[in-house]
């Protein structure tokens, strides 16, 4: 095994599959491994460049593996799928893995720490509990609309849609009907709290760093927009340019070009929809506040005149990612342009 210079691992639950190769690309083995037995083996192993691709325990055991003098690269899926040469087995996605990653224009994913993942879970935690508050907003008024009962939609209706219910023993709503109408609406008040302890908690972080407080300066930036970025974005400078940071949101469109012709469809959504979503938001409500009170900005009054409002939205938190990779990766804090003063 001294002659080994990649490794293709294929991760999975309790199944290993590593696939070996020298430096001129021969395959020295292809092999199973049990999940007690991944350590034991690449400790035996001489240092080597070991790739898998990115899934949800790939950085835990990059950080396992690169604790035992390896080389750790970790793929993105979709550039490892066309190495496959035929059929779908664990022993063809790990000799896809060394292939891929014998490819110098295939950026890797940088190994987020333990540290880094677990403000990750947050946010997704909290996104979770807001998708299930939405659920059990739309169970009650669902239910209670078929007695009557109703309220203008939107989460700041939500105490409308509670007054609207009439006190226990009312006679229009049976008990039976009552007490599951009771639990949907401790529900959503037992989901209502456990939001609120995240933000707290993104909160106070807030006010302790100082990267967030340069983010949340940017307009249609606010903390929780900021700490996704830091979240997910753990090393701004892997990208070369705002552009290519934008382009990895999927903020940018899609090209399809022959030839001289250069044609652009729709932004490709491809990347981390989470943030490219939350920008998008930040940016929806910097053109609600425009188209209220106005904006000095002429680049942004002459994109409302001529193009649809969400348009406008995406070619927004275009910018916004841009200035945000600009201020990350250049250092500084963000200053409103002289057009944009007064507002």
């Amino acid at each position: 095994m001294d002659k080994i210079a990649t490794i293709g691992l294929d991760i999975a639950k309790q199944v290993f599959q590593v696939h070996g190769a020298d430096a001129q690309g021969a395959t020295l083995f292809n092999r199973k491994l049990r999940r007690a037995e991944v350590p034991a083996f690449f400790e035996k192993l001489p240092p080597c460049i070991v790739a898998m691709e990115a899934c949800a325990s790939s950085h835990y055991w990059a950080r396992e593996i690169s604790a035992l003098g390896h080389q750790v690269k970790i793929l993105p899926a979709q550039y490892v799928k066309p190495f496959v040469m035929r059929g779908k087995t664990d022993a063809t996605d790990a000799a896809a893995i060394t292939e891929a990653m014998k490819r110098s224009d295939i950026r890797s994913v940088p190994v987020k720490t333990a540290a880094q993942q677990a403000a990750t879970m947050t946010l997704r935690t909290r996104t979770f509990f807001v998708r299930q508050r939405a659920n059990a907003i739309n169970a009650l008024r669902g239910f209670m609309a078929e007695f009557g009962l109703v309220a203008n939609r939107g989460i700041t209706n939500v105490g409308k849609l509670v007054a609207a219910l009439p006190e226990r023993g009312d006679a229009r709503i049976p008990p039976v009907a009552r007490l599951v109408l009771d639990e949907i609406l401790a529900e959503i008040e037992t989901l209502r709290v456990r939001i609120q302890q995240i933000d707290d908690q993104i909160a106070t972080h807030a006010k302790q760093d100082e990267d967030h407080r340069r983010l949340t300066a940017i307009p249609g930036v606010g903390a929780l927009t900021a700490s996704a970025i830091q979240a997910h974005v753990p090393d701004p400078g892997s990208f070369k340019s705002a552009r290519h940071f934008s382009a990895w949101l999927g903020l940018t469109p899609k090209q399809n070009s022959s030839g001289e012709k250069s044609r652009s469809g729709r932004i490709s959504r491809m990347g981390n929809g989470e943030l490219r979503s939350l920008l998008y938001i930040g940016a929806m409500g910097v053109l609600s506040a425009a188209r209220r009170f106005g904006t000095r900005s002429a680049w942004l009054r002459r994109l409302m005149d001529r193009r649809p409002l969400r348009v406008v939205a995406v070619a927004l938190a275009n910018k916004t990612a841009r200035v945000v990779w600009a201020l990350l990766v250049k250092g500084g804090t963000y200053h409103a342009p002289a057009e944009l003063a007064g507002n």
